[in-house]
């Protein structure tokens, strides 16, 4: 836990030094729908989950390298998980449960930001990878019968492991320094723990974002 909240202090310094010496810093959040691949054994149990709404929210710094290219970076916390959900009906019994679970991540995207001015109107396209480390997280199941709710313990022989990754991309629109935008990270580390069946967890989040920038003189 201690190398943790020291790799978080140095993220944020550096992060805070960034937006400094970047022309263009801004602020953003927006919706999250999320969801995970997930298998054991080559059986896929995620064919059942559903998308599970969140939130992500924090600070962007861009780099311009010329009028049409930039390089776009930010600290962001972004809500990861998935949910399930199930009701069975019949004249001697009703039943329903329901399984969410919920990730926090510290979300560090690295993209490249292509720019195109239609009519006044930015339009852009981002691609890039991103560096994700879980904060905390629950899953929490309640059914007809029952109830239960636990933490997410990290490590390669625990819950799930730490440290995840992937790429972004999207698109959208800026007018008056006001940016709206839609992007996919795609999982591609297998964040499942270390264990003795083949298991395999990845996450994948549909993300519609508003923000807005400051742009240096």
């Amino acid at each position: 836990m201690k190398n943790v909240l020291k790799l978080l202090i140095v993220i944020i310094v550096i992060s805070s030094t960034s937006a400094s010496l970047a022309q263009t810093f801004g602020v953003k959040a927006g919706l999250n729908l999320s969801n995970m691949v997930y298998k054991i054994d080559d059986e896929i149990y995620s064919e059942e989950f559903e998308m599970n709404p969140g939130f992500h929210a924090g600070v962007t710094a861009e780099f311009p390298i010329d009028d049409m290219f930039s390089f776009e970076t930010g600290v962001l916390i972004s809500t990861k998980g998935f949910k399930t959900s199930s009701n069975e009906t019949d004249p001697a019994d009703i039943y329903s449960s329901d399984h969410k679970v919920n990730i926090l991540y510290l979300d560090i995207p690295l993209t490249a930001k292509v720019l195109y001015n239609i009519g006044g109107v930015n339009a852009f396209g981002l691609f890039g990878p991103y560096i994700d480390l879980g904060l905390s997280g629950k899953s929490k199941y309640e059914s007809t019968d029952e109830s239960a709710e636990e933490d997410i313990e990290w490590g390669s022989d625990k819950d799930l492991k730490r440290l995840d990754l992937g790429l972004v991309f999207g698109v959208g629109v800026e007018v008056n320094s006001v940016e709206i935008g839609v992007s996919y990270n795609l999982g591609l580390a297998n964040i499942a723990p270390n264990d003795d069946y083949d298991f395999l967890a990845k996450n994948n989040v549909l993300a519609i974002s508003v923000g807005y920038t400051f742009r240096g003189k």
